[in-house]
């Protein structure tokens, strides 16, 4: 029944069938498919199902309840809306390997079990990379392969955890966990490894701006997002995520600050924003488990739509970086106005999606008398407003005009982004139906005059920063060093000392083990009857009276015979018998 059918295997099994299809017959195949996952995941009842015995193991395939159907809700609205945005695209490889991803983001979302959860996880880390490949540059290549090591290590952990928290538990259930030992909390490393948690989160900046241009807007949605799903499932009130996410938050608007390529300002503020959702997992209440989820849907929608203006940009110039661009204003109109709304709900402006989610996990901290985490939260805020807010729409298309008249872009493009900027000022000015769907019941207003006033001077103070000190803000073409310099560094050295070590040794085993002993073997093999025969027959010859150049001859004439096998038939009866009394004397 269609009524318990496994969003997931909508996408995947849908991925196979993409190449079937030509030109905008498949446009138009892969804009469905999530569009009908969507009303799959709105009639799902709450409950378990598809459900199989492996290995003395009972997996679900789907697990529904609210907190699964409000990610899977997102999830396949947001790739409705990048399917769209991307239906210009005539690659079917991207198209199977966004379906591939999504599927898998999905998967993950209604897992059950820690089993299946880790395989949808290892397919979707597999899937994403292919759509880092797919712009087919050098440096796209270089970094998709960092990018999979790092995802290889945080599989690798997430593995390692499953592995001892099932031996300890005997469950694969995929619930909260209580206990905190190995196990545990080498899950919650390779958790956060795809939340792009510091120190491991320069795989993200490395990766999602070398991406293609459709590439990037999908993968800004689902990694990092799957990873807050599974923190508010399996990681509530986990104290030590509180201290993780409020470092997020400040971590990515520093770095956003310092960037100059406009794709990379967007993929540290993922970190900033990810790490807001990280606290309220933390701090554990079902006010801020709500803000979580409810910050998870709305960035899902405000950062696409960024994205999608970054994106619309560099398809239409070819360029990314802030110091190449300006003045587009003038020929991009729609690509500018549908960013800085995007702008406007990730700086949680009112009337905007970003401030109905985010004040819930602020509140949430508030009510926690959590007053340190309430001040970071609120200073990091105040510093979203400076890079996303502001800074991108500003140097992308105002700052100093550099000349480029590109002309709008496409329509589908433009179409996408008016759905998502819809979205954004939907859900800002009547958020009850986010409200609705969330894993628990709100009791909350965010359209207080307390809340509103505060929020308007917080966002008035930081524009005030931000053109006090402009000068101080414009980019030039500098490098920004992060963690990633040490795996980068760090993998070269590795190298260098693996190949001196290791294939010194094999050098050395060669030399020693290969061509010295085994030569000499090979020699005593070859040699040996006619050593051991001439060293018989020579005492022989000599006390039979053979001297000089006689002895000589014979030695001569036997060692010929022995190298062509044709040695006198006494010669090998008389070795026979000096055989047979060695071996007599011996035993």
């Amino acid at each position: 029944m269609i009524g318990d059918f496994p969003p997931a295997a909508l996408l995947i099994l849908g991925a196979l069938l993409v190449p079937f299809f030509k030109g905008n017959a498949r446009n138009w195949y892969v804009i469905i498919l999530p569009a009908l996952a969507f009303y799959l995941i709105s009639q799902l009842q709450p409950g378990s199902s598809w459900q199989i015995h492996f290995f003395g193991f009972d997996l679900t395939f789907l697990r529904v309840d609210k907190l699964s159907k409000v990610f899977g809700y997102i999830f396949t609205l947001n790739a409705f809306a990048a399917f769209i945005y991307s239906f210009y695209l005539k690659d079917s490889t991207q198209h199977m390997a966004a379906l591939f991803y999504i599927g898998s983001a999905l998967g993950v979302v209604f897992a059950g079990d820690m089993v299946s959860l880790y395989f949808f996880w290892e397919v979707m880390a597999v899937a994403s990379t292919f759509l880092i490949l797919a712009r087919k540059t050098e440096k796209a290549q270089g970094s998709a392969m960092r990018y999979i090591l790092v995802h290889i290590f945080g599989g690798l952990c997430l593995l390692a955890g499953l592995v001892i928290y099932i031996n300890q538990t005997g469950s694969v259930d995929f619930n909260a966990m209580t206990d905190r030992n190995l196990g545990t909390y080498l899950i919650l490393i390779g958790i956060l490894v795809n939340a792009a948690a510091p120190p491991m989160h320069a795989w993200l900046p490395d990766s999602y701006p070398e991406a293609t241009v459709t590439g990037g807007v999908i993968l800004s949605a689902y990694t990092t997002k799957t990873a807050v799903y599974t923190l508010i499932r399996g990681f509530p009130g986990w104290e030590i995520l509180i201290v993780i996410g409020c470092c997020m938050t400040i971590y990515g608007i520093i770095y956003a600050l310092l960037e100059n390529d406009m794709r990379r300002i967007l993929a540290y503020s993922i970190i900033n924003q990810v790490g807001f959702m990280v606290t309220g997992v933390g701090i554990g209440t079902m006010m801020s488990l709500n803000g979580a989820a409810a910050h998870a849907f709305c960035h899902i929608i405000y950062k696409a739509l960024l994205w999608m203006s970054a994106g619309s940009v560099l398809y239409m110039t070819g360029k990314s970086k802030c110091t190449d661009l300006g003045g587009l204003y003038k020929t991009m109109p729609w690509t500018l106005i549908f960013g800085t709304i995007g702008a406007l709900a990730i700086s949680s402006v009112p009337a905007t999606s970003g401030f109905t989610s985010k004040s819930l996990i602020i509140d949430g901290a508030i009510h926690e008398h959590l007053f340190w985490v309430w001040l970071i939260l609120e200073i990091a805020s105040a510093g979203v407003f400076l890079h996303a807010g502001i800074k991108f729409p500003y140097f992308v298309f105002f700052a100093k005009d550099k000349g480029l008249r590109p002309g709008e872009t496409n329509k589908s493009m433009l179409i996408a982004m008016g759905f998502l900027a819809f979205l954004c000022i939907f859900l800002g000015v009547y958020p009850k139906p986010l409200y609705d769907i969330l894993p628990y019941e709100v009791h909350y207003q965010a359209y207080t005059i307390n809340h509103v006033v505060a929020q308007l001077q917080l966002l008035s103070l930081s524009a005030l920063v931000f053109f006090l000190f402009l000068k101080l803000l414009k980019r030039t073409e500098t490098i920004s060093i992060d963690t990633d310099w040490f795996y980068r560094k760090g993998g070269r050295l590795f190298y260098y000392l693996m190949d001196k070590s290791l294939n010194g040794i094999n050098r050395f085993a060669n030399r020693v083990l290969a061509e010295g002993l085994a030569g000499f073997v090979g020699r005593i093999s070859r040699r040996g009857p006619e050593i051991f025969t001439l060293g018989v027959l020579i005492p022989l010859w000599s006390v039979s009276g053979s001297k000089g150049e006689k002895l000589q001859g014979k030695i001569e004439t036997a060692r010929a015979a022995l190298q062509t096998g044709t040695a006198p038939v006494g010669i090998g009866a008389a070795l026979a018998t000096v055989f047979l009394v060695i071996i007599f004397l011996l035993t």
